[in-house]
């Protein structure tokens, strides 16, 4: 082998090492950000925005490709897709990991925050826990937002709790499973993509979910009623893989975190914007809207406070103290 051609190899092998560490470092500040509902839903609208704030603090070094609809790893996988660095962050009810700890489902038991000042205040006293608990498997908390205020609906009149009984009620998470049980309804779980066809085949008959759920869905489509229970608001919760973070330098961190915090606040902001917005729109479609019959939500607070002991117990001394801090 001549030196010319030597020399042509090792320049060649040069060049495509360059190569190769350019496109992987390209590929390193794209973020994909995979979430769970549509790109018209005030949550994932706020997560654009997100974006688009930390691309500019970081002067375009950091690119976020927000993935909307379930379309890049379905709701039940994201947090797992961000444990395992398939994405870099992600979104996804807080409540569905209830499984894993009571105290990631304490904002959905039923009235005991069911305002935006007492959800705040909920948050502000759980969240070191939440951290705790999600830093344990790796990942942080970037930012968390409410849903509007949950309400019942129905494919007929609801006047008390007992014209619930025996019917396919539409269940997201442990606590509205429970729910249906307590009111003798049928538990039957359903995504939002799916709400249409569910409804629409009988799958299922009634749901407790927010006015911004119902009006993207175009629930006068396939329901009747809407009662504005206000039972509960649920947050979608933000997170990042913990190492992917820890890697990088303090004014990308910085840039990231400043972004977060303004991207919690002005989603807190949206959510109470929705909540008339949508029940207005609700109404404007067809839907009766309602406040519930005092049997109604009698009997509504009644399975709260069952549901309420039932989560202490469950949660033990943790979740005692929790409620204690909330409560003062």
């Amino acid at each position: 082998m001549n030196l010319r051609f030597r020399i042509r190899r090792a320049l060649s092998a040069v060049a495509f090492t360059t190569l190769a560490v350019s496109m992987s470092a390209a590929a390193a500040d794209t973020w994909n950000m995979p979430v769970p509902y549509g790109d018209n839903n005030f949550h994932t609208l706020n997560h654009v925005a997100f974006a688009k704030d930390v691309e500019e603090r970081t002067n375009g070094d950091v690119k976020i490709v927000v993935h909307p609809s379930g379309s890049l790893f379905k709701h039940p996988e994201i947090k797992n897709a961000v444990r395992s660095r398939q994405a870099p962050l992600g979104e996804f009810l807080l409540s569905r990991l209830s499984n894993e700890n009571p105290i990631f489902g304490i904002d959905s038991v039923p009235f005991l925050a069911t305002s935006y000042d007492d959800s705040r205040k909920l948050w502000d006293t759980t969240r070191p826990a939440v951290e705790d608990l999600l830093g344990e498997q790796g990942l942080m908390v970037l930012y968390a937002v409410p849903w509007p205020p949950q309400g019942l609906y129905a494919n007929r009149d609801v006047n008390a709790i007992n014209d619930l009984s025996g019917l396919k009620f539409r269940a997201y998470n442990a606590a509205t499973e429970r729910l249906a049980q307590l009111a003798s309804a049928v538990p039957t779980q359903v995504e939002v993509a799916d709400l249409g066809q569910a409804f629409s085949t009988g799958r299922v008959d009634a749901m407790v979910t927010s006015p911004s759920t119902g009006y993207n869905s175009k629930a006068w489509d396939y329901l009747s009623n809407y009662y504005d229970v206000q039972a509960w608001l649920p947050k979608n919760i933000v997170v990042m893989n913990k190492r992917i973070f820890d890697a990088l330098d303090d004014d990308t961190k910085a840039a990231v975190l400043e972004a977060a915090k303004e991207a919690e606040t002005r989603g807190w902001a949206a959510s109470m914007g929705e909540t008339e917005a949508k029940t207005k729109g609700l109404a404007d479609n067809g839907i009766k809207v309602a406040a519930p019959s005092d049997a109604l939500k009698g009997e509504l607070v009644e399975i709260g406070q069952t549901m309420t002991q039932e989560w202490l117990e469950q949660a033990g001394d943790d979740g005692k103290k929790l409620i204690d801090a909330y409560n003062q």
